[in-house]
């Protein structure tokens, strides 16, 4: 596709802004694949061109908060390897099996996230007890939420976020760290199918992948410095726009 210079220019910047989000909350891909495609760009193409872009920004989270020694690798290489055999059969799934019974299911769990959340008013700002093993937390959820990401993608940061906080026990900064990590990994592998499909526009892909870097430099470092409080409320928010976009996307279209 032949995309004129203003494309590039305001993509580049909403995936800024999408890369600065997602970075603190995930839900990046609510802003820059509705923008893919008002520009133009056939669904598939921007969905695969989305996956390019968005490897770029959750690397750079991923590092960062590797690099601020947020993260522990000692027990997260069991998400790593688990999440990435659950990626792996989501997007195989993908060719095999109808996703409507799971695009009904997932706003509803996203609804019951929202209202534990609102409801628990202390949820994640200091780390709690765990209530299940890592290694079987890793095995279940790497699993489920890898193959999740694999087959359709919406919330997965959410869902990640909030499993770590509710069963591990952990703090939302440390979630939002061990989160990105996971979400990488499971990006990884599908931009690896969408790059043997061959549907990536690749300059446009890597344009918005150096603003989705900068934009999630800016988020993460937002995640160290401020108090858990502002992370919850743009958590919430994302979890929200999330369930306005899915039941839109069912109901409305």
């Amino acid at each position: 596709m032949e995309l004129e210079i203003w494309v590039f220019i305001l993509l580049f910047f909403v995936a800024f802004f999408s890369g600065f989000i997602d970075a603190i909350a995930g839900g990046g891909g609510l802003i820059t694949i509705p923008a893919l495609i008002a520009v133009g760009i056939p669904e598939h193409v921007a969905l695969a061109t989305n996956k390019l872009q968005a490897t770029f920004g959750s690397f750079t989270a991923a590092a960062n908060f590797t690099h601020k020694k947020m993260v522990d690798f000692n027990s997260l290489w069991r998400g790593i390897i688990w999440t990435f055999v659950g990626a792996v059969c989501g997007t195989w799934s993908v060719l095999l099996l109808d996703a409507t019974v799971i695009k009904y299911l997932i706003p509803i769990c996203l609804v019951a996230i929202l209202i534990y959340t609102i409801f628990s008013p202390n949820l994640g700002e200091i780390d709690k007890e765990k209530r299940m093993s890592e290694s079987l937390f890793y095995t279940i959820f790497g699993l489920s939420i890898g193959f999740y990401d694999g087959f359709i993608g919406p919330g997965t940061g959410s869902f990640w976020m909030f499993a770590f906080v509710s069963l591990l026990g952990m703090n939302l900064k440390s979630a939002v760290a061990n989160t990105k990590i996971l979400n990488f990994t499971s990006n990884i592998v599908s931009l690896a199918v969408f790059i043997g499909g061959g549907e990536i526009l690749w300059i446009l892909g890597i344009v918005m992948g150096f603003g989705q870097m900068i934009g999630a430099y800016f988020g993460s470092h937002m995640v160290i410095k401020k108090e858990i409080k502002f992370i919850k409320i743009i958590f919430l928010s994302v979890v929200s726009l999330t369930i306005i976009k899915l039941i839109y996307d069912l109901f409305m279209k």
